[in-house]
């Protein structure tokens, strides 16, 4: 089945001028037991309780037990040394945090197959939250429960332990998932998480054992309560969660993956494996893609990829155009050339079922010109040709030549990514009437001048130790210090003499900045006939002795 989605052209159910969200909330309360059970096959055959466990406060406290652990009276926050005289089977082992959330990130982008807004809710835990924002996805499932039923059975095929519920508002969500799991809920949210027990809010720890010693066990008995009193009492993140879960205030949640305003997908009944394949799918989806681009009148320059593996993981490939283009075959080939590099590292595991290809950064593009007056100046086929290098190369890997809208020479110009591109401004085109070196040091160099007279052009230096005296001298040419940009304070590179105590480590580079900024240019002939372009620094009203560099060579 393809399936092509766009974002704002989905079908939700409309209020007034607002879109009605509605988010589906999953609960994996064994996630930590679970994917170690996945990652060690062993483990998972045992039939041994296992529990998982970490210091807490100079002593040793379960974190996560798995279901059989947990029937044998098991919880988290017990001391290990209780549960182990509890259940002597039990396997306990320090938990690895970092790897469990980092497993459970990879885990939350899986999800992007179902919706492409994806969120990790790390209130109660740092993994086994999860809520995916179905606003206008759902009909591809057949409905909300059905999709409901979907999300949660490939989860629980895959050995996961999963409840899982969707309502209109984050809030109401988590709280079903959590207990009251399996429901579908519309506009009554209030009167489904009335009965509900308060721990059902997100709240913190103290907060629920007070509410508790006050009879308030129930969602529903803090309706129509005085709310200064509750706020006095409780704080303000109290009627916070109590507002987010009736819908009086939005929630909002982050993705974890960049929203694609538009894409296309492929889902395959029977999954695929080889690299050539996901290459004939992705120019499938590029025809469907570049299709609705067109329609549009828009062009991208950045194209995902996402290739969702059976065993719930997530591969994802990213290619740059340097001008926004719309051209399926350039597209597929850039995906080639970036296969050809990451030939090595694929792995599609037990198969792939689903490849999407995203389109993340989206401008106006006209129509083809296929006229009698199109103008083929060769642009196209030089950018084509840095695409297919950063494909094979990296985007960071090809720079070009940029101008700087600045007076200092070694800054006029620098080198940017192609994928950076910025169409030049006439203030940082470089001037032709300016008399410039064919050769520039990259940073100025230090020498020592002779000069006839104090303010006159230079007679004579001493660079690299060798000393030229010059025939003659034109000059000179002042560059002041651009006070309208601060942070362009002019500098200079001084070599030092290597230490000798470690010569083997040769020169230093130091560099030297100074608030005085002012620098007078000239154009030095020396009797070989060699012409160099020289500067000093300051002037002598400032200093009794102003320096001078070595800047660059004429032909």
């Amino acid at each position: 089945m393809v399936s092509m989605l766009h974002r704002t052209s989905a079908a939700p159910s409309v209020t007034g001028s607002l879109v009605e969200r509605r988010y589906l909330a999953l609960f994996l309360p064994r996630w930590a037991t679970d994917c170690l059970k996945r990652r060690d096959p062993a483990l998972g055959a045992s039939r041994r309780p296992l529990a998982l466990y970490e210091k807490q406060n100079s002593a040793l406290r379960l974190v996560a037990v798995d279901g059989c652990a947990h029937d044998k009276g098991l919880a988290p926050r017990q001391s290990l040394s209780d549960a182990k005289a509890r259940v002597p089977e039990l396997d306990a082992r320090e938990i690895d945090r970092q790897l469990i959330e980092a497993i459970f990130a990879d885990f939350a982008d899986w999800h992007s197959y179902a919706s492409p807004i994806v969120s990790i809710l790390t209130d109660a835990a740092a993994f086994g939250d999860l809520v995916l924002d179905i606003t206008g996805v759902s009909h591809l499932f057949g409905g909300e429960e059905r999709m409901l039923k979907v999300v949660c059975g490939r989860l629980e095929a895959l050995g996961f332990s999963v409840t899982g519920a969707i309502a209109p508002n984050v809030g109401a969500a988590w709280a079903l998932a959590h207990f009251a799991p399996g429901q579908v809920v519309g506009g009554n949210v209030a009167g489904v998480l009335a009965h509900l027990p308060v721990a059902a809010m997100r709240l913190e720890e103290s907060q629920i054992v007070d509410l508790m010693e006050l009879g308030l066990k129930r969602i529903g008995q803090l309706y129509g309560r005085d709310r200064k009193a509750l706020q006095a009492r409780f704080g303000v993140s109290l009627l916070l969660r109590l507002d987010q879960m009736l819908g009086h205030i939005e929630e909002r949640i982050k993705p974890r993956l960049p929203i694609p305003e538009r894409y296309s997908e492929r889902r395959f009944a029977d999954p695929i494996g080889l690299i050539d394949d996901v290459l004939m799918a992705v120019e499938d989806v590029s025809v469907r893609l570049t299709a609705q681009l067109e329609a549009e009148g828009l062009g991208a320059q950045s194209f995902q990829l996402f290739l969702y593996r059976v065993d719930h993981r997530l591969m994802t490939l990213t290619v740059n155009a340097a001008r926004a283009t719309r051209d399926v075959g350039h597209i597929v080939r850039l995906f080639g050339n970036r296969a050809e590099r990451l030939s090595n590292e694929f792995d599609a595991g037990f198969g792939i079922d689903m490849v999407r290809l995203a389109a993340t950064t989206v401008s106006p593009l006209d129509p083809a010109q296929i006229g009698a007056f199109e103008t083929r100046d060769g642009a196209a086929d030089i950018d084509r040709l840095y695409d297919r290098m950063m494909s094979r190369l990296g985007g960071e890997a090809v720079l070009r030549i940029a101008f700087v809208n600045t007076h200092i020479p070694e800054r006029a110009a620098q080198l940017r990514p192609v994928m950076d591109y910025r169409p030049p401004t006439p203030e940082a085109a470089p001037d032709a009437d300016l008399e410039r070196p064919l050769r520039l040091l990259p940073n100025p160099e230090r020498i020592e001048v002779t000069a006839d007279v104090p303010d006159g052009p230079p007679a004579s230096m001493i660079w690299r130790r060798i000393s030229y005296r010059f025939a003659k001298a034109s000059g000179p040419e002042r560059i002041a210090a651009e006070w309208w940009h601060p942070e362009f304070s002019l500098s200079h590179v001084e070599m030092l003499p290597p230490d000798p105590l470690k010569p083997e480590k040769g020169p230093k580079a130091l560099i030297v900045r100074h608030d005085i900024a002012s620098r007078d240019y000239y154009v030095a002939e020396d009797d070989g006939g060699r012409r160099f372009w020289l500067f000093r620094e300051d002037l002598y009203a400032h200093s009794p002795k102003p320096a001078w560099f070595m800047h660059g060579f004429f032909s």
